[in-house]
């Protein structure tokens, strides 16, 4: 019996557990080591913060999709591991040994700005983020005193963040018959544009939009230090925040340096063309915590889905002793960037579109990405599974 371990519930891993669960490995037990149960799929993140969608639709429940492909989950963190002796730690449980082994843990927040861990709020990793976004929303709630709010990060991410709190805060307050305008919104960039990885007709539309809703910009400003109530920002100068939502500068989890693997200067594990690492045979990594040698990747989720489809065949054919598959990104992905309501911009190279026809379009998309792991069948491969609990 060979033993394959996942460490990560991240999109990469869903979609091998649905395949090895759709067509099981004899002679392969499966172990799922994830600290959280229900996974979230960051398509629907600022779906979910507007309000548009509730927590059941946007988070994958792992223990029910682990039953599925017959895999044993264990609830707990993950700490170290040992790859001379092929054991994965979690805690003060038994180390869990393992002859093939794939991470998929997602990135976790860039602690080097001064004051950014303690004073920030950090959006990745989601799971961990959406109950301080709660408490944010409780606290607008709760008080009719002026309230600054900054996003730091001027990509996708952080301006559809801003968008989606905006457009929540907003309509619970109008629903409550209070006035939003005490609610006051900065985003922060380091570089001189915001979305500087998308075309111009894109950056011109999101420049619009955040300027009828009252966002100001600060382009060129790299947040060099932040304190409770106030950042400083690379020109001198600073800024007062009641609440600062940090979507920038993610790193790996420490202890992945710690185990021997090779990484790149952030700390991600470095892979091949096969996801394999490039210094552990045996060892995979997909998603944000893997930086392919040779290809700079932006840390997206669409990279992490498709690396899952090109994961799964070569986590069988190691098993089997087989020769491993090269994976080939694709150069350029449709982003659709969402604005809070119901409205979306396309882009990819080039292109630009938009309406709220494209918002409806990514619905779509991401409900039926949400099916194939929520509208299980019966799972062939379930007499293998147990839990192990915290």
């Amino acid at each position: 019996m060979k033993e394959l371990v996942l460490v990560g519930g991240g999109h990469s891993h869903v979609a091998v557990l649905r395949r090895f669960g759709i067509r099981p490995v004899p002679e392969v037990r499966i172990t799922l080591i994830s600290r959280r149960v229900d996974t979230p799929y960051s398509g629907m993140l600022p779906g979910l913060i507007a309000g548009h969608y509730t927590y059941d639709e946007a988070h994958i429940d792992l223990q029910r999709l682990a039953r599925f492909a017959g895999a044993g989950v264990i609830f707990e963190e993950v700490t170290a591991i040992d790859t001379a002796r092929r054991l994965v730690h979690c805690g003060r449980l038994t180390p869990v040994p393992f002859d093939v082994l794939s991470i998929n843990i997602g990135s976790t927040p860039n602690a080097t700005v001064p004051g950014a861990a303690d004073h920030a709020i950090a959006v990745k990793p989601i799971d961990r983020f959406l109950p301080q976004w709660d408490a944010l929303r409780d606290r607008v709630l709760a008080d009719d005193r002026p309230r600054t709010i900054a996003v730091v990060g001027g990509g996708a991410g952080g301006v559809e963040l801003l968008l989606s709190v905006q457009f929540r805060l907003r309509a619970l307050l109008a629903a409550q018959g209070r006035a939003a305008d005490r609610l006051a919104f900065h985003l922060f960039t380091s570089s001189d544009t915001i979305l500087p990885t998308h075309n111009a007709r894109v950056r011109a539309t999101f420049d619009r939009i955040l300027l009828a809703r009252d966002v100001r910009v600060h382009p060129s400003s790299r947040v060099t230090q932040v304190t409770p109530g106030r950042l400083r920002v690379s020109t001198g100068e600073t800024y007062d925040a009641d609440d600062i939502l940090w979507t920038t500068e993610a790193r790996a989890a420490s202890w992945i340096r710690d185990s021997g693997l090779a990484t790149d200067p952030e700390g991600f594990v470095s892979v091949g063309a096969t996801l394999e690492s490039v210094s552990h045979p045996g060892i995979f990594a997909a998603g944000d915590v893997a930086s392919m040698v040779g290809r700079r990747l932006q840390k997206s989720g669409v990279y992490a889905v498709r690396q899952g489809q090109a994961l799964a065949p070569n986590l069988r054919r190691v098993l089997a002793g087989r020769r491993l598959l090269l994976y080939t990104p694709q150069r350029r992905f449709l982003s659709l960037i969402s604005t809070g309501d119901r409205f979306a911009v396309a882009s990819r190279g080039p292109l630009a579109f938009q309406g709220r026809w494209v918002w409806r379009w990514k619905d779509a998309i991401d409900r039926r990405f949400m099916r194939r792991y929520q509208n299980l069948p019966e799972g062939p491969a379930e007499a293998g599974h147990y839990v192990r609990e915290r």
